[in-house]
């Protein structure tokens, strides 16, 4: 079993990335999030954690000085190419205030994850200011692009990822390498296409067989609960989805054979590779959004051990994980 390391989580969101270190070994000191509805998915799902609901530029990080990692998915909008690509003059920029947080907390170890359209040749200049003001900090740094696919999770979903370490510790880091063939939709949502006696599920799921595009949560000023751009949805329907929106409640023995279903929030969430027992708070677009907008928890799993590694200078196990029904919690 990995070692309990202490974690400073920024950007938290609904969790995704939280778990995935939790499973990696990292027990959370703090938590920080500024969206209601995320805050309480992680309140419903880890009761027993100090979660700071509100802006990361509140945190005074000298609080948590010596903490063995500081983490975070800083906000993508940045840097993504659905966006305008603004990057350090856009000012939901949080890497500023990441560095801040390790000057002041001087962590063991760093890990922030963002968007693929980060590594893009527009942002060289940023990339490497950032590691320059790393390295000045004292810290050994990295980036690399890790696709969710090769982690056991149904969807393409690439991340950008840097890992930063003190040099005793990044001397011994080493990224983690693909876990094999991701399942199919297909496989994964077959016994939730099923469940409700849906004479189609079968057939459906052997259509379904391969990996979905990026699911994508959209913000509170854009995006709804759907599966994403014009581009993503027809990808989707190539499985046998209806992209189109997120339904209530999944197929039942009442709905035609050739039926093209839409996913529920229970089966969005499992396509980002989060355990059938996690609850979201809220209704659906707020949940969808935080779904959708979640690092997949395998994909942090295999980082966060890298990380748990390098530090302890010991072997880690992944954590088998409970097999219990998702709970959905919806507010009124």
């Amino acid at each position: 079993m990995a070692s309990q390391l202490s974690c400073l989580e920024i950007c938290a969101g609904a969790g995704g990335q939280s778990l995935g270190l939790e499973s990696a070994g990292f027990g959370h000191e703090l938590a920080v999030e500024i969206e209601p509805e995320a805050c309480q998915t992680l309140r419903l799902n880890r009761p027993s954690w100090k979660i700071h609901e509100g802006d990361v530029r509140q945190i005074d990080a000298t609080a948590y000085r010596g903490i063995d990692l500081l983490a975070g998915g800083v906000p993508c909008p940045p840097f993504s190419i659905a966006g305008k690509q603004l990057g350090q003059d856009d000012e939901r920029d949080l890497f500023p205030e990441a560095l801040r947080l390790v000057e002041e907390a001087q962590p063991k170890a760093v890990m922030l994850e963002n968007v693929r359209g980060l590594a893009s040749v527009k942002f060289q200049a940023y990339r490497n200011s950032i590691r320059a003001r790393l390295s000045e900090l004292g810290y050994e740094s990295d980036w690399q692009v890790l696709n969710a696919s090769e982690f056991g999770v149904p969807q393409l979903r690439p991340r950008f990822i840097l890992v930063a370490a003190r040099p005793e510790y990044f001397d011994r880091f080493e990224w983690p390498g693909a876990r094999g063939t991701a399942p199919t939709v297909g496989k994964t949502l077959h016994h939730l296409m099923a469940r409700d006696g849906w004479p189609g599920a079968d057939a459906w799921a052997e259509g379904a067989d391969g990996i979905g595009p990026t699911i994508v949560g959209g913000s509170r000023k854009h995006g709804g609960p759907d599966l994403g751009p014009t581009r993503a949805r027809a990808a989707w329907l190539e499985l046998g989805i209806d992209g189109k929106g997120i339904a209530n409640y999944g197929p039942d023995e009442l709905t035609p054979v050739d039926h093209t279903p839409r996913l529920t929030l229970e089966m969005a969430a499992a396509i980002q590779g989060f355990p059938p027992e996690w609850k979201f708070y809220g209704r659906k677009t707020a949940a969808y959004r935080q779904i959708g907008n979640a690092f997949p928890p395998p994909v942090a799993e295999a980082v966060g051990l890298a990380i748990n590694a390098a530090v302890t200078g010991g072997k880690v196990r992944r954590k088998r994980r409970s097999s219990a029904r998702l709970r959905l919690v919806a507010t009124a």
